[in-house]
């Protein structure tokens, strides 16, 4: 398939109520509203095309780019080119994709993390959190966890509300998997207050991490 035609494939699947609400979250209007279902059914179309990416994520349409890291390789990425990527997000959700998709599988994600961790481009630094929070989570061996928290404390309230998130959820893993820092954890998320009055559907967990944290270890326990 050409350019062209897979643009017109995701304007054809165009929905005006997810647009809306995309446009809400931070997409912006290039975009059509492609239900995240239906940009998966054409990435499967594509399957085995990673040459389609580059020209789909310098579209600078929302559901190309979207789509676009479906396509990608991450073997065939360089660092450098890894983190253009990054820094040129502008929405969320594209961020929260290139991290599940490309970013996390990358095979230079350690070197990457500890790049990012000191960088102060708000989507680098959210990338370096969320990759230090899956390492809390999985691979916790040779983190300073003591370290993570005095960082939490003293930045989490004044951040970014892209970086707050992903710092969020590491503090949330440190006192989930922690005994030793939980009450630490417990502490600087009530104290800081991020996400205490986030709007939570019913049946879901609030990201509020006092909430998040004892609602785990109740469930594993």
């Amino acid at each position: 398939m050409k350019l062209d035609e897979v643009m017109a494939e995701l304007k054809a699947a165009g929905n005006e109520k997810v647009k809306k609400l995309d446009v809400r979250d931070g997409a912006g209007d290039n975009q059509y509203g492609v239900k995240s279902g239906d940009i998966r059914v054409l990435a499967k179309k594509l399957k085995g095309q990673p040459e389609h990416a580059t020209e789909l994520w310098n579209t600078g349409n929302a559901d190309a780019m979207l789509l676009a890291v479906l396509l990608m390789n991450p073997k065939q990425i360089t660092p450098a080119e890894l983190e253009k990527l990054v820094r040129s997000v502008t929405f969320t959700h594209l961020a929260d994709w290139l991290d599940s998709y490309v970013v996390k599988v990358h095979p230079q994600k350690e070197s990457l993390r500890e790049e990012w961790m000191k960088s102060s481009h708000p989507m680098t630094l959210r990338a370096g959190w969320s990759l230090t929070a899956r390492r809390v989570e999985k691979e916790p061996e040779g983190l300073d966890l003591t370290s993570l928290l005095d960082r939490i404390e003293a930045e989490m309230g004044g951040a970014q509300p892209a970086v707050q998130w992903t710092m969020n959820y590491c503090l949330a893993q440190i006192g989930i998997h922690f005994p030793e820092h939980r009450k630490r954890a417990l502490a600087i998320g009530e104290k800081l207050g991020v996400f205490r009055d986030y709007p939570t559907s019913k049946g879901c967990t609030s990201p509020f991490a006092p909430i998040w944290i004892n609602e785990m270890v109740r469930r594993q326990g």
